[in-house]
């Protein structure tokens, strides 16, 4: 229970209380308030940021193909309501949707996607490729996934060793890394299974351990990303650390655009069977600055996301753009 404990008070994640109260407060604002106020919001922004810098992101998370268009049932964006949905997802795409006018038709899937859509819709996942055009990403189920840690341990007071903790489940590419690294002496390869912060039982057999809090992994000079059900969503922490963030090339992607992080720069990558992983280790800890230069370039590419205010607007304009094209207007 101690251990239990310790996680819930010292995880190093986002105040869930803090979240839901702002977001509940935001949701019964009238939203003919947000809809008067949407081109002023449009126009300071323009006025304030770097409208190159602005039109890439947006271009990045939307680019509906010419006559991309919605089933003629699609629903409104008034028709969408907190009964039957996630509520972390019902609450990040209101604090959007809100601002535009209720009859505008949409789509949306809610939860982890990997697979593109068949009609324009509006997704927290969405695989890599050239052909995603249908999967528009808005920055959803925020508290869970965009954690940025204060890390003051440097690289080389670390330990040498590579750290994993999370639950395998069925994902083939954790259970690979779990039964290839765990048991080595230079990495702490461990499934939770974690339930209520306990360990739970392990039919499989698997290495367990319990859960570690955000912090307690900064102790650890590499840190695994692997993808779950879509991203790894300890990356957005790990790349915001001293550490360094250690995976293969990325599959999915969401808001953080991680289709544009470069191995070797953002991250240290290593093969999709990790065989390579020792060697990586081994060169990272024997160049140090090399090691540093990843860091500082990992904390650069977060540091963009942590203006909230900008990324509201930026997710404004995503939305602007996804409701014009499909409801065929001007906004």
């Amino acid at each position: 229970m101690h251990t239990s404990l310790h996680y819930l008070l010292h995880s190093g994640k986002n105040s869930k209380f803090t979240y839901y109260l702002s977001a509940v407060l935001r949701d019964i604002v009238p939203d003919a308030l947000f809809r008067s106020r949407l081109h002023a919001e449009l126009e300071h922004g323009r006025s304030l940021y770097d409208e190159a810098y602005i039109a890439d992101r947006v271009d990045y998370y939307c680019h509906l193909a010419d006559g991309a268009t919605l089933a003629v049932d699609a629903p409104r964006l008034g028709d969408l309501h907190l009964k039957g949905h996630n509520s972390a997802y019902y609450y990040d795409s209101r604090e959007v949707t809100q601002w535009f006018d209720p009859d505008l038709r949409w789509q949306y899937l809610f939860g982890d996607i990997r697979d593109i859509p068949a009609q324009p819709t509006v997704v927290k996942s969405r695989n890599i490729g050239p052909d995603n055009g249908n999967a528009v990403l808005l920055k959803l189920d925020k508290c869970r996934h965009f954690v940025f840690l204060d890390d003051k341990i440097p690289f080389s007071e670390k330990r040498d060793t590579a750290i994993f903790r999370g639950q395998v489940g069925t994902r083939q590419n954790r259970i690979a890394f779990v039964e290839r690294w765990g048991g080595h002496p230079r990495v702490d390869a461990a499934n939770t299974l974690a339930k209520g912060g306990l360990m739970a039982s392990n039919p499989d057999g698997r290495a367990t351990a319990p859960r570690l809090s955000l912090y307690d992994h900064l102790h650890y000079r590499y840190i695994m990303a692997l993808e779950g059900n879509d991203v790894a969503s300890n990356l957005k922490w790990v790349m915001s650390s001293r550490s360094l963030a250690v995976m293969p090339r990325p599959l999915c992607e969401t808001w953080f655009m991680e289709g544009r992080l470069i191995p070797g720069v953002h991250y240290v990558e290593v093969r999709p069977d990790y065989a390579d992983l020792i060697e990586k280790m081994d060169h990272y800890s024997a160049h140090p600055n090399e090691a540093a230069a990843i860091a500082d370039a990992a904390n650069r590419w977060v540091d963009q996301f942590r203006d909230l205010r900008r990324e509201r607007y930026i997710a404004l304009r995503v939305m602007q753009r996804y409701l014009s094209q499909c409801n065929n207007i001007k906004l």
